[in-house]
């Protein structure tokens, strides 16, 4: 019968219908139990005289209702009144990928980014047995609040009736799964969907391809005159190449999702899910589903490390350095999105083209230069490139001795915001204009210290911190070397032997930093490491929160505040910052596999193992780039390993323990990477070997996830009693 607003299923009062399918109407309600309103879906009257049919829409509904995924639409309830069948969900507002592609195709990063939180739910989905069989732009919905839903797992009962247009999706087949029957809608079914033949989880996948292709076309990929020529096409035919403007990456993602035969398909859709994470591009890919994302294109830059041009070729910390501080200079500029340090180095000594650079990275322009330095002259050129349209923004020759570096910096940061048409608030324009110290040799010397820093490594790290002072005596004024004293200090404390002096420099060193620089986020964030690994928890968080406040794009404090939640054992902090931080530097590996294990810790083994796929595909395009990266490396193994790949991930943490076979922060990745394996008593020989190397982290090894199955071993608690 029909259903008209007023009327009431069960304790739910009909308010207003919001649209009606091939399957069924769909109502906003409200229920008068809760005070809240609904969504009511309902199956049409032609299917409400069979009973078989009402059975299976309640029992399919049910089977979902399990699901608990914050991209599936939740089922609150199921009912019966007069003879209708009805499904109660969550009320969502705002509009399906079919209604916005009515506007036109997406942007490719948002495209990405709603193409892996469709995967992440079928992925849920598939984990429990569970098939959608009709996954199409009509049953994606996009929130206002930035959410993306899959709707209508399991409810295609519709026979197939030959529509074309706009009607075409009303074409849904039959939902039952005996071979020789049809399921699905014409234009997104898989071939063996087509041919009537048993479908599985890869059946969803060539879906998802279809929809992915749709996204970033703004044309359906099989879709023909008639529904039997579209059959024809979906059996026999290829689609037409994506425009150009696609990236090879994204494309070839695309291409797999739709092969012929399933056998050569990604084999499920969390893989779909971890291909597309890893090609975050400082983009949606990487960006929780929940996270409301503008789609409109914004002003957006990368900017690559300057060439070494200089006669001795023995500047590359300077030319790394030189790029390091126009990122964070422009990080800070809050309507220019700029690609982060990881994601943009990676490009380093690469002879990709800017064009391509650009694309892979989903930014407007690219800022590339080089730098030859010649006693005290300097030589540096700058040019910004469109990469959409091929032309240049901006290009300069500076001729200057090496005291005007500042001056040049600032001149280009100047042109970059110019080119790109930024307004700049008066705040953000006084920070483009003040120089990082007025000293150009204090300005050196900090710029090797972060370069030493960056391995992190034990010798490393204290030849940095000899820059560092270096730096200061020669500008006693220079914040940001006291914050990257600070830094290396506590790196030093904590992992390297919890020398008393190493805590108090830390401590005195980002307190200066602040001191002089108290807009500085380098400088809180400094002061949050110290004040966390001086046991003052409270104080590092106000600090961690103040860095964000600044510089809500600076990765450093994310990831640091996160890693100070995760030694006292809150996962779901370390998870959010993780997530975020990931976000902002979607090259690094480090902030995957770390929030891989956080979820891990959780129970949130979906989610943990599409974190740690896409860490190793992270970590091993950073390895081609930086081979004798031994972090990159034992990293990997622990991912393979989590990843049942046992024998394979065994394989990278022996390859670590070769290269690196005496530093302790290496040996205790190695013991972790063990104890995940099962092999307690080389897990604990071996963080023995580390202990004795002066690894001194007792709050991290006393809440890493890694050695839950061995958390309550004698000789674990005894390695522990010895830390304390």
């Amino acid at each position: 019968m029909p259903i008209h607003p007023g009327d009431r299923l069960g304790p739910y009062e009909i308010v207003a219908p919001l649209g009606e399918g091939g399957m069924g109407a769909v109502y906003r309600a409200r229920d008068s139990r809760l005070g809240r309103e609904v969504a009511i879906k309902t199956i049409h009257e032609r299917h409400a005289a069979d009973p078989e049919a009402q059975r299976r829409f309640e029992r399919e509904n049910r089977s979902v209702a399990a699901l608990s995924h914050p991209n599936i639409v939740a089922i609150h309830d199921v009912g019966q009144d007069g003879g209708i069948a009805y499904a109660v969900t969550e009320l969502l507002e705002g509009e399906t990928i079919r209604d916005r592609l009515r506007r036109g195709p997406l942007p490719w990063p948002r495209a990405v980014e709603v193409g892996q939180a469709i995967a992440e739910g079928l992925g849920a989905a598939h984990a429990r047995g569970i098939i959608h069989r009709d996954l199409k732009p009509a049953n994606v919905f996009l929130s206002n609040d930035g959410g993306i839903k899959v709707l209508d797992f399991g409810l295609a009962t519709g026979q197939i009736t030959p529509n074309t247009g706009s009607d075409r999706e009303a074409a849904t087949l039959s939902r039952q799964t005996q071979p020789g029957m049809l399921m699905g809608t014409v234009d997104y079914m898989s071939p063996e969907q087509a041919r009537g033949a048993a479908t599985d989880a890869r059946s969803d996948v060539f879906a998802l391809g279809c929809v992915l292709y749709e996204m970033v076309s703004g044309a359906a990929a099989f879709a023909r005159a008639s529904v039997i020529d579209t059959l024809a096409a979906v059996l026999k035919e290829e689609p037409v190449p994506l425009p150009d403007t696609v990236p090879p990456t994204l494309a070839r993602v695309v291409a797999r999702c739709l092969e012929k035969d399933p056998a050569r398909r990604f084999a499920s859709a969390r893989e779909v899910a971890a291909e597309l994470l890893a090609l975050g591009h400082g983009h949606a890919s990487a960006r929780p589903a929940a996270m409301a994302v503008a789609e409109e294109p914004v002003d957006s830059l990368a900017v690559l490390p300057f060439a070494d041009l200089s006669p001795e070729k023995d500047q590359e910390y300077f030319c790394d350095g030189l790029a390091e501080e126009l990122i964070n200079a422009l990080t800070r500029i809050r309507g220019l999105r700029v690609a982060s340090r990881t994601s943009s180095f990676q490009f380093k000594g690469t002879a990709v083209d800017v064009r391509a650079i650009g694309q892979r990275l989903g930014v407007r322009a690219v800022l590339e230069g080089s730098v030859r330095k010649a006693g005290e002259r300097l030589r540096v050129t700058v040019q910004v490139t469109d990469v959409a349209k091929g032309f240049n923004l901006s290009s300069e020759r500076y001729d200057r001795g090496l005291e005007d570096v500042f001056a040049i910096q600032e001149d280009v940061a100047q042109r970059v915001v110019q080119a790109l048409e930024v307004r700049l608030t008066e705040g953000e324009r006084r920070v483009l204009e003040q120089p990082p110290t007025a000293n150009v040799r204090a300005y050196d010397l900090y710029l090797r210290g972060r370069g030493l820093f960056h391995q992190l490594r034990f010798e490393t790290l204290l030849q940095s911190r000899e820059m560092f002072l270096a730096a200061i005596d020669v500008d006693p004024t220079f914040a940001l070397a006291y914050a990257g004293l600070a830094d290396v200090c506590a790196w030093l404390y904590q992992w390297r032997g919890r020398r008393p002096e190493h805590s108090t420099e830390a401590l005195s060193a980002s307190a200066r930093a602040l001191e002089l620089r108290p807009d500085l986020a380098e400088a809180h964030t400094a002061r949050g490491l110290a004040l966390s690994f001086s046991g003052d928890v409270a104080g590092a968080e106000r600090e961690y929160k103040t860095a964000i406040d600044i510089n809500p794009r600076l990765f450093e404090p994310h990831y640091s505040y996160a890693r100070t939640c995760l030694e006292h054992g809150r996962l779901e902090d370390a998870a959010r910052l993780l997530e975020r931080a990931a976000e902002l530097d979607p090259a690094d590996h480090q902030s995957r596999s770390l929030l891989a294990m956080v979820y891990d810790g959780l129970g949130k083994k979906e989610k943990a193992r599409s974190s740690y796929q896409a860490a190793v595909t992270v970590a091993t395009r950073h390895l081609e780039r930086h081979p004798d990266d031994v972090r990159a490396v034992y990293l990997t193994g622990q991912c393979l390993i989590r990843l049942d790949e046992r024998e394979r991930g065994l394989e990278w943490i022996e390859r670590a323990r070769q290269m690196d076979p005496n530093d302790g922060g290496t040996l205790y990745n190695i013991a972790c990477a063990y104890a995940v394996a099962e092999r307690a008593d080389e897990a604990l020989d071996t963080l023995e070997q580390a202990l004795d190397r002066s690894i001194t982290n007792l709050a991290w090894i006393a809440n890493d996830p890694d050695w839950a199955a061995l958390r309550d071993h004698p000789r674990f608690r005894a390695l522990l009693d010895r830390l304390r």
